[in-house]
């Protein structure tokens, strides 16, 4: 009948809690099912959450991507869901979201070919839940709401809860009018936590209200930790009966758009046989009693030419088939056929190697007539152009050397060449300045004369042996 997608926003309103909510309170006919899938891409919280974990996490929306890629979603669909019905009829059922966010990027193919096979469910008899988290309505996960019937979004009467989702709806309404079917299939479904009435938000947000659910802490635990769906005081809390009202609410939302859009309508339910008035009440078929007739043979009419005696007829003679002459046809006359040319012999001539006649030449294939007639240009050989040329005697030849006429000896020199200057390259020595020598220091007073006497004894000293060594040599 409908696809409705639940959306939740920043600071937690309870998106996955009123999804589980409606999926537990959900009208059904007789033979339809309502389906809950966990389209998070921050991660299911039904495994771990209502379920206790008393399920594996082999089930799940990551087994899709898989499946979507060899062309199997519509099959390993039905290999992924989980019987959450109180009674076990199968009549509420649910497909695990991811275990892990980073899986979520795999699916970024998978959505549209999901949400176009769950719309397919319709004609079978099931409705569809989408649980879209926080985060579900941005990048490649925005065409699950655009696909949608009836977009909810879950949002509490607190102060934080309106001012944190009033930017996230104004967004929602922009691209369901550019890029869906609509806006008039967005609605609010509130958690009355704080103290705005409903018509209050709804006159600000300029949505309708599709539900008001009760702010129930206890009772939702239920659905968010796990605990007993089958308790009496579960099912009449109030948390539930609301949810049952917000559930005929979006029924009838959802109905009354695809009526507008030309949807598929949902096909109206079999009354039974004591609803109808009196007389339309079906009369059961009476027994007839019939006395048993004995057979009776009926005479074919037989024409009056039949009962003369037979006479035996004779066969006609066929005819043999002979083949219908067929008239002469006038012929051509026979045609010459000419006997074959010969070969032309080889010829020598400016075309280089034997010329043969073909059978048919097209123009382009023909030589030209200067072709023919000129000769092609020879071009005279320039003699001995690239031969190598002779090197050129010297014209200096080595004198000998020059021999002594005595001896035989080498005495002479070989030509002497002028030489080239030597240079040297060093640097010429410069001698460094001289250095000031300081001055001899004074005597002392007292020792001048004793250096004066001492400088005379050794005069007379060497005086003295100085003629001594004269006297010596003497």
């Amino acid at each position: 009948m409908a696809v409705v997608a639940v959306l939740g926003g920043t600071g937690a309103p309870g998106a996955t809690s009123s999804a589980l909510a409606l999926l537990l309170s959900w009208p059904l006919r007789p033979g339809r099912r309502v389906l809950l899938v966990e389209c998070d891409p921050d991660g299911g919280a039904v495994l771990a959450g209502a379920l206790e974990g008393r399920v594996e996490a082999v089930y799940g929306l990551r087994n899709l991507a898989v499946a979507d890629r060899r062309g199997l979603l519509a099959e390993t669909l039905w290999e992924q869901l989980l019987d959450v019905s109180p009674q076990g009829t199968g009549e509420r059922l649910l497909l695990p979201g991811l275990t892990d966010p980073t899986q979520a990027p795999g699916l970024a193919y998978t959505w549209e070919p999901l949400v176009e096979a769950l719309r397919a469910l319709e004609p079978q008899g099931y409705d569809v839940l989408l649980d879209l988290g926080r985060s579900g309505a941005n990048g490649s996960m925005a065409v699950l709401p655009r696909r949608a019937d009836v977009v909810a979004a879950t949002v509490r009467t607190t102060l934080r809860g309106l001012s944190a989702a009033r930017p996230r709806i104004a967004a929602l309404r922009e691209d369901l009018d550019t890029h869906g079917a609509g806006s008039d299939g967005l609605g609010l479904l509130l958690v009355t936590e704080g103290p705005y009435p409903e018509n209050e938000v709804a006159r600000q947000f300029q949505l309708p209200v599709l539900g008001a659910l009760t702010h129930a802490p206890r009772t939702a635990r239920v659905l968010s930790d796990g605990g007993d769906t089958t308790d009496r005081r579960f099912i009449r809390s109030e948390l539930m009966r609301t949810a049952r009202t917000a559930a005929d609410r979006i029924q009838g939302v959802a109905e009354a758009r695809r009526r507008r859009l030309g949807g598929p309508q949902p096909a109206p339910q079999a009354l039974p046989p004591q609803a109808l008035p009196p007389q339309q009440q079906p009369q059961q078929p009476q027994p007839v009693q019939s006395q048993p007739v004995p057979p009776q043979f009926v005479q074919p009419p037989v024409q009056q030419q039949a009962q003369a005696p037979a006479q035996p007829q004779a066969r006609e003679q066929v005819p043999p088939l002979r083949p219908a002459p067929v008239p002469p046809q006038q012929m051509a006359p026979p045609q010459q056929v000419q006997a074959p040319q010969p070969v032309p012999p080889f010829t020598a001539g400016p075309v280089a190697g034997p010329a043969y006649p073909q059978q048919h030449q097209h123009q382009h294939q023909q030589p030209y007539p200067q072709q023919q007639q000129q000769p092609p240009p020879s071009y005279p050989q320039q003699p001995q152009a690239y031969q190598q040329q002779p090197y050129p005697q010297q014209q200096f030849q080595p004198q000998a050397p020059q021999v002594a006429a005595a001896g035989g000896q080498f005495t002479g020199e070989w030509p002497i060449r002028a030489e080239a200057p030597q240079i040297s390259y060093a640097a010429p020595y410069i001698a460094p300045p001289a250095v000031p020598q300081p001055p001899a220091p004074a005597p002392f007073p007292g020792q001048q004369g004793q250096h004066a006497q001492h400088g005379q004894h050794a005069q007379q000293g060497q005086d003295g042996s100085d003629g001594e060594e004269v006297r010596r040599a003497r």
